[in-house]
């Protein structure tokens, strides 16, 4: 079964910090954009393989949708 998940990244001077919102505490960190990609993929197929088959079904019922919202600051 493959399921698409949501990665939110965010980037600092530190480096790139990435999580799953559909999985709580599936979060890693990386130098670059594409090691965050390649750490953030590893550490969800590691959290889904200790979850029970039934809450695997259920993560591919669940639906998170993210857009984007502009705002006027002063």
């Amino acid at each position: 079964m493959a399921l698409k998940l949501n990665v939110v990244i965010e980037k600092d001077a530190s480096g790139y910090y990435a999580y799953c919102p559909e999985l709580p505490g599936c979060q890693t960190q990386g130098d670059t954009f594409e090691e965050v990609m390649a750490n953030i993929k590893e550490a969800a197929e590691l959290y889904l393989e200790t979850l029970p088959r039934r809450d695997q079904r259920n993560l591919a019922k669940k639906q998170i949708v993210t857009t984007a919202l502009e705002v006027s600051i002063a």
